[in-house]
C-alpha cells in the first residue's frame, strides 16, 4: 500500500519524524504528535499503523540527551549511505560505482570538526567507499564484517567510547546489530518496515538522499552547535 502524502497527495516524501522513546511515555518532555497521527501501543501496532500509511511518529526534542551526549557515529554504508543499488563498471565488481549524497559528505565533515568520531560499518566493500571515507577524513571503515554488533563495540572499546555516547543508522536486518551496541539508533526512510518499528529516528530522506545529514543536524541541533554552523556559513 502507498504511504500517506501530504499536501494533497503530490508525491513529497510523507513527514517523518522521531518517535518518542519510553521514557516520554510519563509525559516527560515528548511533543505531542500532529493531528492524526497515532501513538503505537506496541510495536505490533506501530508496524500496522506504518502499513497502513499513518505515519506514528513525533519530533525529536532538542535537548533529547541521547544525541546531546553523542561523542561516535556509526553509519551502514549500503543503503544508508547510498540508495542500496550496486553497479558495476566493465571491469566487473572491481569497477564498483556506488553514489554518494554530498549534503551527507558535508554533515560527516561538520560531526569531525565538533570531536564527534564517525565510523562505517559494512558487510560488504568496495574500493570506491574506501576512497569516499579518505576523502571525508573518516577514519574508521570496516568493510566486510560479519557481526555489525561486535565491530562497533571493539570501536567503542579502542576509543574509549560507551554505547550511552554511540548514535548508529541503519536499513536492514543486519543493521539491528548496531542498534544493540548504540543509545540511539536511526533509520532512513528507506529503511525495513522491522528497522524502521525500532528506530528512536526515521529520518524524511531515503538512504544515500540525505539522511545521514538530518541525523547530524539533530545531533549538532542537540549539542547546542547548530547555529553556529548557519552563522559561519553566513560570514
Amino acid at each position: 500500500m502507498e504511504p500517506r502524502r501530504e499536501n494533497g497527495g503530490r508525491g513529497e516524501r510523507p513527514d517523518v519524524r522521531a518517535r518518542s522513546g519510553p521514557e516520554d511515555a510519563g509525559g516527560g518532555g515528548a511533543v505531542p504528535a500532529e493531528p492524526g497521527a497515532l501513538e503505537p501501543a506496541s510495536l505490533g501496532s506501530f508496524e500496522k499503523a506504518l502499513e497502513s500509511g499513518v505515519v506514528p511518529l513525533v519530533a525529536p526534542s532538542a535537548d533529547d540527551p541521547r544525541l546531546g551526549a553523542t561523542r561516535l557515529v556509526a553509519l551502514d554504508v549500503d543503503g544508508v549511505l547510498t540508495d542500496g543499488r550496486i553497479s558495476y563498471g566493465e571491469s566487473g565488481p572491481r569497477d564498483e560505482r556506488p553514489s554518494f549524497h554530498v549534503q551527507d559528505g558535508i554533515a560527516i565533515r561538520w560531526l569531525l570538526a565538533e570531536g564527534v568520531a564517525v565510523v562505517w560499518i559494512s558487510g560488504r566493500g568496495a574500493p570506491a567507499v574506501a576512497h569516499r571515507a579518505r576523502e571525508l577524513g573518516v577514519a574508521e571503515y570496516l568493510e566486510r564484517v560479519p557481526s555489525k554488533s561486535l565491530a562497533l563495540r571493539s570501536v567503542q572499546e579502542r576509543l574509549g567510547i560507551e554505547k550511552a555516547e554511540t548514535v548508529a543508522m541503519g536499513d536492514d536486518l543486519p543493521d539491528l546489530g548496531l542498534r544493540a551496541a548504540a543509545g540511539f539508533f536511526a533509520a532512513p526512510a528507506n529503511a525495513v518496515i522491522e528497522v524502521r518499528a525500532r528506530a528512536d529516528l526515521v529520518t524524511r530522506a531515503g538512504g544515500g538522499a540525505g539522511a545521514v545529514r538530518e541525523l547530524a543536524e539533530a545531533i549538532l541541533r542537540a549539542k547546542g552547535r547548530w547555529q553556529a554552523l548557519v552563522d559561519a556559513a553566513e560570514r
